[in-house]
């Protein structure tokens, strides 16, 4: 079986980036990571190693995949350290459940959909992210 070590981070689609981010900032006291290789977005406001990612509500990347909102959550993030991830993989393919893998330079990541097609993630960290 896998084992989860954390929520690694939650996306959400908002109306307005700026004042979402000002909103975690002020609010919950997570700080804007600067991240060039992603700019503009998704804005990371972190707190440790978890936080938020911030995209625009109206760059839904497949409008197919939108529910009746355009502001909401994205999708599920939990880390896995480098065993479980491969771990997961194998577990997956024994399950049929099909998946996709991603290298997003700090991370790798995989994801799947639970029955209700909300995207999950698995993270598995592979460089520290920048420093705030």
């Amino acid at each position: 079986m896998i084992q989860l070590e954390q929520i690694d981070h939650v996306a959400i689609r908002a109306t307005d980036p700026e004042r979402s981010a000002r909103w975690y900032g002020e609010v919950l006291g997570l700080a804007r990571v600067s991240v060039p290789e992603w700019e503009p977005y998704p804005i990371m406001m972190l707190s440790g190693e978890q936080g938020i990612a911030i995209f625009p509500a109206d760059k839904v990347p497949d409008p197919s995949q939108a529910t009746g909102t355009p502001a909401r959550i994205d999708h599920i993030a939990f880390r896995v350290d480098a065993d479980n991830f491969l771990r997961a993989q194998q577990h997956l393919q024994n399950l049929d459940i099909p998946f996709t893998i991603q290298d997003h330079i700090y991370f790798h990541s995989i994801y799947i959909h639970d029955p209700d097609h909300h995207q999950i993630e698995l993270t598995m960290p592979v460089k520290s992210w920048p420093k705030t």
